[in-house]
């Protein structure tokens, strides 16, 4: 064989061995490729959880807490001062009469003596005074006069009541106007007329005491 066909032929192994490792990274290449581009098996979503159940439960308001009636402020009675002695003057006795003779056989009459008699003194029983003191209500009703409706008065009188033993308004004085002259009579009318109070106690007894009593009448809340 001569040394042409020797060198082609050694040329041609090396070409061949390349087309071959060429060829089979083609192949490496594609299978990659596919594997890649195969879709992928499907998620499973969880199942949704059941719906819960809502409950709404009603609870009754608290039943309102009555207003307490104010509280009784008593303030100790004062001492009284015991009167004065008082001196009885007793009576002058009248010496009997001494009958003298004159003459013609006449008696001559006595001088007559008026006695002096003092007059009668009865000790004078003194009044405790009233105290002062904070009384709770038992009957407060009040009506709004129809001319302080219509022309829209409204304010608040303070008023200094005095009371008796059975808590019956005896005597009503105006300490703070409201503004406004009908109102304030209104005011001492109304409780002089029909209120009543819880009377005072010293010492387990029922006595006179002033109190300080205000009258509201407001329209606005209406």
């Amino acid at each position: 064989m001569s040394s042409a066909s020797l060198a082609v032929a050694r040329r041609s192994r090396p070409d061949q061995l390349r087309v071959a490792a060429l060829s089979a990274a083609i192949a490496l290449n594609l299978a990659v490729l596919v594997n890649a581009m195969r879709p992928l098996a499907p998620q499973l979503s969880p199942p949704a959880s059941e719906p819960r159940t809502l409950t709404i439960r009603w609870h009754e308001p608290p039943p309102p807490i009555p207003p307490q009636p104010p509280v009784l402020d008593v303030k100790p009675l004062p001492v009284p001062v015991p009167p004065a002695p008082v001196t009885r003057v007793k009576p002058t006795p009248v010496a009997p009469p001494v009958v003298a003779p004159i003459e013609n056989g006449n008696v001559q009459a006595p001088p007559v003596t008026v006695p002096t008699l003092s007059p009668p003194t009865h000790e004078a029983t003194a009044a405790p005074a009233p105290i002062e003191a904070s009384l709770a209500y038992r009957r407060a009703p009040l009506s709004f006069p129809a001319q302080a409706v219509r022309q829209r008065m409204h304010g608040t009188v303070l008023l200094r009541v005095l009371v008796d033993e059975q808590g019956k308004p005896i005597d009503v004085e105006i300490e703070q106007s409201s503004g406004y002259t009908l109102l304030d009579r209104s005011a001492r009318s109304q409780v002089l007329g029909g209120w009543a109070f819880q009377p005072a106690m010293v010492d387990g007894k029922p006595v006179r005491a002033w109190a300080r009593v205000p009258v509201n009448f407001d329209l606005r809340g209406e």
